[in-house]
């Protein structure tokens, strides 16, 4: 993930939806609707199949339930254009498939090697939603909401796991200014402090859990 606000090549600054042509302040409402659908969705999987997979054709429908109905043209499909971050390409369209499929892969043999009952089981858990976050938004398969989508993921794959879903605030202000550095230190091959917002929201979580027994 490199510094800077995702755009396609030659966009414009308003955004155009099933809605018309609307402003940021608008657009915000419908995007934490979006993300809510989404959320639902995802606990709604758990619950008919606790033990489902991460899946490309998975990741797709995430991504369509939670703004299909805003952008239905591109949500819910891999990217056909081409981004840039900072005056760099990102990864082509043509790439994308193959990486989430290998990204998919990577994820469900890495979890089948966690055990719940092991000493160090939350700091593994950890190490691998900041690994797969992080890679996802490196891949940006979408156009847009890449980091909203891995984060609906990562609540996915906790309640996998059986544990609480967390939540890592990035969209406004001094949050996502921590995040975007997290990314960002990631990008250099360090991810303690994705590491850190990831396991801090983990645990917080995990103390509401025990303070309500």
């Amino acid at each position: 993930m490199k510094k800077s606000t995702t755009k396609p090549l030659g966009a414009t600054s308003y955004k155009e939806t099933s809605f018309g042509i609307i402003s940021r302040p608008k657009l915000l409402k419908l995007e934490l609707k979006g993300t809510k659908k989404g959320l639902d969705y995802v606990h709604d999987l758990i619950v008919k199949n606790p033990a489902v997979e991460i899946a490309p054709q998975l990741i797709l429908e995430v991504h369509r339930r939670s703004f299909g109905w805003i952008f239905p043209d591109w949500a819910g499909g891999y990217r056909t254009i081409r981004v840039e971050f900072s005056g760099k390409e990102s990864i082509l369209p043509h790439q994308i498939s193959e990486l989430i499929t290998n990204l998919c892969d990577d994820l469900n043999e890495r979890l089948k090697y966690l055990n719940p009952r092991g000493e160090n089981f939350i700091e593994e858990v950890v190490g691998l939603l900041a690994w797969f976050q992080h890679r996802f938004v490196w891949i940006h398969p979408f156009q847009d909401y890449n980091g909203r989508t891995a984060r609906m993921l990562t609540i996915l794959i906790l309640l996998k796991l059986n544990l609480p879903p967390i939540e890592i605030k990035a969209e406004t202000g001094s949050d996502r200014k921590k995040y975007l550095e997290a990314m960002y230190a990631a990008d250099e091959g360090n991810s303690n402090k994705l590491e850190t917002l990831i396991g801090t929201a983990l645990n917080e979580s995990l103390a509401k859990i025990t303070a309500n027994d």
